[in-house]
């Protein structure tokens, strides 16, 4: 029995009552948890059991809190009904990776200043999981997934965890992740790492679930947990997020601080947040942004962020009349799947019924060189012949020399270079796929692994050229995008986050972006999202534009257009790797 599971089974014995000596035996203290195949290709192959008297399902942040406020709820209860879902669930997706074994002595402490008249906020008693890359200062580990690093002990929470606790809110686990966020391989299984194994979409079971931010996208849409953190580098927000059909946040470089985060790339790291509704996820930005000591990089939120946070600009349908966003079609739209764009051509349309208009056109400035003609690639520029024009270029460079300097402050253990990482996935071949053509979710090894190595970390004049070329060349793109267009400055750009070149421009140049769920598509049946694009520090726009065309979507009848439950297709298949492409 794994970890994980065997601490639930304890727990929801512990909590239940024993029965007297003399009554009748009983075997099961649960509702029915294994999926029936009568129920197949349904939602409710899963069905989620009431928590008490309180429908749990899709339940928001705001509706925990009612029934807390009201009695009718606590959250010791959240959490042992949140232990069952991911024991119902678990050994199907795969998305909580360890389990806190102080959740509940959390939770309990939560009730009780509660009931002594004191809530910390709206994530008060809230339960929440992070990417097993994010540092935690207790008896969870931090490993991104790796053997190489199990056993080692962290200094200090991360930041954006000290400010969760401060809010209250109770860490319920760590969730899988793509090992070492997607840095080590260029050939691998989405959502797979050695000590998590492989993460699946509850949607299909069978493709790739999104990632790197895997585990944290799926556990939320699996209503297996209310909210969770990931983080980005390039898509691993914004890509798990729009495939899972909720709502992902990757905030600006420099929002949220990355100390105590394994890192990839000083340039371009975020931390980011996942929720079902845009409420859900602007409660938790509000709680973890802020300017950290450890991370310089937030000194620059400094006078560009709202007093008073980011959940004062939700809004609603109404606020979409007078609206102008920019369609940058030839960047990215021209690239999504037939299916897909029809469907999202279907919600650009109720966009302009509730008053927003959309100009189509809205180039990223020099797209023809930046964005890939291929899909994601974030070694575009090597592949049309220039490393000095290529992602891949810096981010290699700036790996060797941070994860020496996050593995410098780890206790309890020999392990503090990329040379000794690479050392282990090499001794450990069998589990950590170290060499090519031995692990099926490391097809190429380590190969990107090697490249990093290489580099020695030397920051030569190809390393500033490309960083230059794509930084300043996708900011400068971005930006003349929302620029004047016809005397009119746009309130956002509209883009297809399926295509993950949109989501690879922002992320180098630093900038948010916000997806929010459109559909799921008839054949693969993975869900798809629409995107909001932004400049710098710009996500007080995000939040009101997400918020506004969300509330357009839930309240416009017979919309599909929209989250919708996962149907858990190919829930009996176990295949490693999982494809890239759906079709």
């Amino acid at each position: 029995m794994p970890p994980f599971t065997l601490l639930v089974a304890i727990i929801l014995k512990a909590a239940i009552a024993t029965a007297d000596s003399q009554a009748i035996i009983t075997t099961s203290f649960t509702p029915p948890l294994i999926p029936l195949e009568q129920n197949a290709g349904s939602d409710s192959l899963f069905p989620m059991p009431p928590c008490g008297s309180f429908r749990l399902e899709e339940a928001t942040i705001d509706q925990m809190q009612a029934a807390m406020a009201g009695g009718s709820l606590t959250s010791v209860q959240l959490v042992m009904c949140y232990m069952l879902r991911v024991y119902q669930t678990e050994e199907f997706i795969n998305a909580v990776l360890q389990i806190n074994p102080d959740v509940l002595p959390i939770a309990a402490k939560m009730d009780a200043e509660r009931a002594n008249g004191t809530v910390r906020g709206p994530l008060h008693g809230i339960p929440f999981v992070v990417k097993d890359n994010i540092a935690t200062a207790d008896n969870l580990e931090t490993t991104a997934g790796s053997w190489a690093l199990l056993g080692s002990i962290v200094p200090r929470d991360a930041y954006v965890i000290s400010r969760l606790r401060e809010a209250g809110a109770v860490l319920f686990g760590k969730a899988t992740l793509s090992e070492w966020a997607d840095m080590r391989s260029s050939d691998y299984s989405e959502g797979y790492s050695a000590r998590g194994g492989q993460c699946r979409s509850s949607y299909n079971l069978t493709v790739n679930p999104g990632g790197s931010s895997s585990g944290s996208a799926v556990a939320v849409a699996a209503n297996a947990i209310a909210f969770s953190l990931g983080t980005e580098t390039d898509g691993s927000v914004i890509n798990p997020a729009e495939r899972n059909a909720i709502v992902g946040i990757k905030p600006t470089v420099g929002l949220t601080s990355r100390a105590g985060v394994i890192p990839e790339s000083t340039h371009q790291d975020t931390v980011g947040v996942f929720g079902r509704t845009v409420r859900d996820a602007a409660y938790v930005l509000d709680a973890i942004y802020g300017v950290d000591s450890r991370d310089n990089y937030t000194s620059a939120q400094e006078g560009k962020t709202p007093a008073g946070g980011y959940v004062q600009f939700l809004t609603n349908k109404t606020a979409l009349q007078g609206a102008v966003f920019g369609l940058p079609w030839e960047s990215f739209w021209v690239y999504t799947e037939p299916e897909q764009l029809a469907k999202l051509k279907g919600l650009l349309c109720l966009l302009k019924s509730a008053g927003a208009t959309i100009i189509n056109g809205t180039e990223i400035q020099n797209h023809e060189v930046l964005v890939s003609n291929n899909g994601w690639d974030w070694d575009w520029g090597t592949k049309r012949g220039f490393p000095n024009e290529s992602e891949f270029t810096y981010v290699a460079v700036d790996f060797y020399n941070d994860i020496k300097v996050y593995l410098s402050d780890l206790n309890n253990t020999d392990v503090r270079s990329l040379e000794d990482i690479v050392e282990y996935n090499n001794a450990n071949v069998g589990t950590e796929g170290g060499l090519p053509g031995i692990h099926p979710a490391f097809a190429s090894g380590q190969d990107a692994f090697l490249a990093s190595l290489s580099t020695k970390g030397i920051r030569n004049e190809t390393y500033w050229q490309a960083l230059e070329f794509c930084q300043g060349g996708c900011r400068r793109g971005i930006d003349t995008a929302l620029g004047l267009h016809n005397g009119t400055k746009l309130d956002g750009l509209l883009v297809p986050p399926d295509v993950g070149q949109s989501y690879q421009i922002a992320a180098q140049a630093g900038y948010p972006v916000i997806t929010v769920p459109a559909g799921v598509n008839d054949i693969s049946h993975m869900p798809f999202g629409l995107a909001i694009m932004q400049t710098a520090f710009g996500e007080a726009e995000l939040i009101k534009w997400a918020s506004a065309i969300e509330d357009l979507q839930l309240t416009t009848p017979k919309n599909p257009y929209k989250r919708s439950l996962p149907k858990w297709y190919g829930y009996r298949e176990r295949n490693i790797p999982v494809p890239f492409a759906d079709f």
